[in-house]
């Protein structure tokens, strides 16, 4: 099952997408993860915008 949709994303317009993850400090001092699947041209900006 995830061979078909990994091969459907990448044959359609998936191949302009990133799935970024990042490792964000909270007030307590414990790291959470945010990931989001963004365009390829917006990766820097996400990372630089998200808190």
């Amino acid at each position: 099952m995830a061979k078909k949709s990994v091969a459907s994303i990448q044959t359609g317009g998936g191949k302009a997408h990133t799935k970024v993850i990042k490792m964000v400090k909270n007030e307590r001092g414990a790291y959470s993860f945010r990931e989001s699947i963004v365009l390829n041209g917006e990766v820097q900006d996400w990372l630089k915008n998200t808190k």
